[in-house]
C-alpha cells in the first residue's frame, strides 16, 4: 500500500552487484531524503528469504553462474513474486533484467528458466555490446531520454505482455531497436552507469510509484550536467 515511508530491498548483492549497480540504491535513498521521505534499505543475500513487504526491489548485474543461481533461488523462494502481487516495484539491470523473464542464456548459451515476472526471453547474441546506450523512453512513463552504459552479449525478445522501456538512439539494448522492458511496476534495462544516477527522473518514477503520488521537483543541477555530458558525447548535434 502506498505510503510516505519507503522500504528498499537490494536483492542478492552477493550475486548480482557489478558495474556499480549499488549506486541505484544510493540514488533512491538520496532523492527520497531530499523530499523528506524516510527510507529503510534491506540487503537480502542469496541465503536469506526475500521479504514480501518492500516497496522497491532492486536487482543488479552479474556473471553467468551467479545469475543462474540467483534465478534458481528466487524461483524457490517466491518472495519477489508475492511482493509484486502486493504492489511493489522492481527495477532490474542486465543479468537481473534477463532473469526476470521466462528464460535466459546460460554459460554455454543453453536456455535457463527465469522467474517469469516479465514476458521476455533472452539468449546469447553473436556480438558483445559494450559502450554508451541512449534511447527515447515510452511517452507513457513521462521520463526524458535515458542514458547509460551497456556491457552484455544478451539478445532479448519481448512478448505481448510487456512494453519496451525505450527506442534505442545509440547502442544495442535488446538487439531489436529497443531497450529494456516494463509491465506494470516491474522494469528491466541493460543500462549500467549506474542507471538511476544518470537518469534521476527514472528514480523519481520508482519513488512516485512507491508513495502513490507524483513527487515535487528537486535541484538536479549536478545530475543534469552529467546527463548533458554523456548525451553530448554520443548524440549527433
Amino acid at each position: 500500500m502506498p505510503s510516505d515511508s519507503i522500504k528498499i530491498v537490494w536483492v542478492y548483492p552477493d550475486l548480482l552487484s557489478t558495474y556499480g549497480d549499488r549506486g541505484n540504491c544510493i540514488v533512491l535513498e538520496r532523492r527520497a531524503r531530499l523530499r523528506g521521505i524516510p527510507t529503510r534499505t534491506v540487503n537480502v543475500h542469496s541465503d536469506e528469504s526475500v521479504p514480501v513487504d518492500g516497496d522497491i526491489y532492486l536487482l543488479g548485474g552479474g556473471e553467468d553462474r551467479p545469475q543462474i543461481l540467483a534465478a534458481q533461488r528466487l524461483r524457490v523462494d517466491g518472495g519477489l513474486h508475492k511482493a509484486v502481487e502486493y504492489g511493489a516495484s522492481v527495477f532490474a539491470v542486465c543479468a537481473g533484467y534477463q532473469l526476470l523473464g521466462h528464460e535466459f542464456g546460460g554459460e554455454e548459451g543453453q536456455p535457463v528458466p527465469g522467474v517469469g515476472l516479465l514476458d521476455i526471453r533472452s539468449g546469447r547474441g553473436e556480438v558483445r555490446a559494450v559502450g554508451e546506450l541512449a534511447g527515447e523512453v515510452d511517452p507513457a512513463l513521462g521520463v526524458p531520454m535515458i542514458t547509460g552504459f551497456e556491457n552484455h552479449q544478451g539478445v532479448t525478445r519481448l512478448g505481448a505482455g510487456v512494453k519496451p522501456l525505450a527506442r534505442v538512439a545509440v547502442g544495442v539494448g535488446n538487439g531489436d531497436g529497443f531497450e529494456g522492458a516494463y509491465s506494470g511496476k516491474v522494469m528491466g534495462t541493460y543500462m549500467h552507469g549506474p542507471a538511476l544516477v544518470r537518469n534521476p527522473a527514472l528514480a523519481d518514477l520508482l519513488l512516485g510509484w512507491a508513495v502513490g503520488r507524483r513527487l515535487e521537483p528537486v535541484d538536479d543541477t549536478w545530475s543534469g550536467k552529467l546527463r548533458e555530458e554523456r548525451l553530448r558525447a554520443v548524440l549527433p548535434g
